[in-house]
C-alpha cells in the first residue's frame, strides 16, 4: 500500500501537478485545500480533504486519519501587488497558517517537511544569479512571509527534530503535457496565461507593467521553470528526506531555476511564435514591489538531488500551457 503525503494547496496550480508526480512516484497524495484559490476539479490523483490551515482541529483530524510520512506545503497567498496593499493578510494567511500546520505536524509525529518557498525572499539583486547563500532582503510581505516560514522550519528542527527541504524558485509556467491539470486562476495574474488570454480574446490586451526598467528592452527579467520540472524536484526532495539524507532536525535549501532570465517582451515574442497569433498589448506603469531581475541557478539541486530541468524552455512551457489553455481550464 502506498504511503501517504499530505499536500497543502493540492487543488492549486503547482500542488495539483505535484499530486500527479507523487502518484506516479508511488505515493498517495492527500490534498488539503480550502478551495479559496484552488479547484476541486484539479484533485484527481488521491483523496481530498477540504479544510483551512488555520483550523487546527481539522488539521489534527486529517493527520490522524491518513498518518502521512511527510508534508508538502504549497498553500499560500502569492500576489505581489496584493501583498503590498494588504501585508496583514499575508502575515496571517501565510505565516500564521504555516505555524498552525507545523505545530500540527510535530504533534502528529510527522518529521519530514517539504516547503515551497520563493526567490522573492531575495529581493532585488540586479545582475546576480541567485543561489542558496544570496542574502535575503525581500521587497514585499509575500517574500517576507516566506522567509519567516523558512526560519520557522529551522527553529522547529532545532526544538522538535522536524527535518525539512526548502525550495526557492520564482516564475513557474507550463502545464501537464497530458492536460489533466494546468494553470487556471481567478483572477489571473501570471504572465504566460495572461498572454494566452489576450491571444485568445479572453481579455482585451496584455498590459506590460513597466517599460523603463534598466534592462535591454526596458521590461523586467525573470527565470522560468516548467511546472513539471518543478514538481519533479519536490519529489526528489521528499525522497532525500525519507532516505535520511537530511539529519534529524536539519534542513536543506535548494534554488530551482535555469540560470537564464527572459524579459517580459521576450516571453511575449515566444508566445507569438508558438501560437502563430498576434498578442494585443498595452503599456502601463511599474507595479510596486517588482524587482528588476531575478534569475536563479540550480547547481546544488542538480548535483545533490540529481534534478534535471529538461522541460524548462520557453517553447515547451508556452506550448504545454497553450494546449491546456485551449481545453478551457476549470469552471466553477
Amino acid at each position: 500500500m502506498a504511503v501517504s503525503v499530505l499536500v497543502t494547496g493540492g487543488a492549486g496550480y503547482i500542488g495539483s501537478h505535484a499530486c500527479k508526480a507523487l502518484r506516479n512516484a508511488g505515493f498517495e497524495p492527500i490534498t488539503y485545500d480550502n478551495l479559496c484559490t484552488g479547484w476541486a476539479e484539479a484533485v484527481k490523483f488521491g483523496p481530498f480533504e477540504q479544510g483551512d490551515l488555520l483550523d487546527r482541529a481539522r488539521l489534527d483530524e486529517v493527520l490522524a486519519k491518513h498518518r502521512p510520512v511527510a508534508i508538502m506545503h504549497f498553500a499560500a497567498l502569492s500576489q505581489v501587488g496584493e501583498a503590498m496593499r494588504e501585508p496583514g493578510k499575508y502575515w496571517r494567511g501565510n505565516v500564521s497558517a504555516s505555524l498552525n500546520l507545523i505545530e500540527a505536524a510535530v504533534a502528529a509525529g510527522v518529521k519530514s517537511f517539504v516547503f515551497s518557498s520563493t526567490c522573492a525572499t531575495y529581493g532585488d539583486h540586479d545582475g546576480v544569479v541567485l543561489d542558496e547563500n544570496t542574502p535575503q532582503t525581500p521587497l514585499n510581505a509575500y517574500g517576507a512571509s516566506k522567509r519567516a516560514i523558512e526560519d520557522m522550519l529551522k527553529d522547529f528542527g532545532a526544538s522538535d527534530g522536524l527535518s525539512s527541504v526548502i525550495f526557492r524558485y520564482f516564475n513557474v509556467a507550463g502545464a501537464d503535457p497530458d492536460s489533466e491539470v494546468g494553470e487556471f486562476h481567478q483572477p489571473e495574474t501570471h504572465l504566460v496565461p495572461l498572454i494566452l488570454d489576450a491571444i485568445d480574446g479572453k481579455r482585451p490586451a496584455l498590459t506590460i507593467h513597466g517599460t523603463d526598467y534598466p534592462t535591454p528592452d526596458g521590461t523586467c527579467i525573470r527565470d522560468y521553470v516548467h511546472v513539471m520540472d518543478l514538481v519533479d524536484a519536490h519529489v526528489l526532495g521528499l525522497r532525500y528526506l525519507l532516505d535520511g539524507k537530511v539529519a534529524p532536525g536539519g534542513h536543506e535549501v535548494f534554488c530551482l531555476g535555469t540560470g537564464n532570465g527572459f524579459s517580459v517582451r521576450e516571453v511575449i515574442d515566444h508566445s507569438r511564435h508558438v501560437t502563430n497569433r498576434p498578442v494585443p498589448l498595452t503599456e502601463g506603469p511599474r507595479r510596486g514591489g517588482d524587482a528588476v531581475k531575478l534569475v536563479s541557478g540550480s547547481e546544488k539541486a542538480i548535483s545533490v538531488l540529481g534534478w534535471q530541468p529538461d522541460r524548462s524552455t520557453l517553447p515547451q512551457m508556452i506550448g504545454d500551457a497553450w494546449r491546456w489553455h485551449q481545453n478551457g481550464g476549470y469552471e466553477r
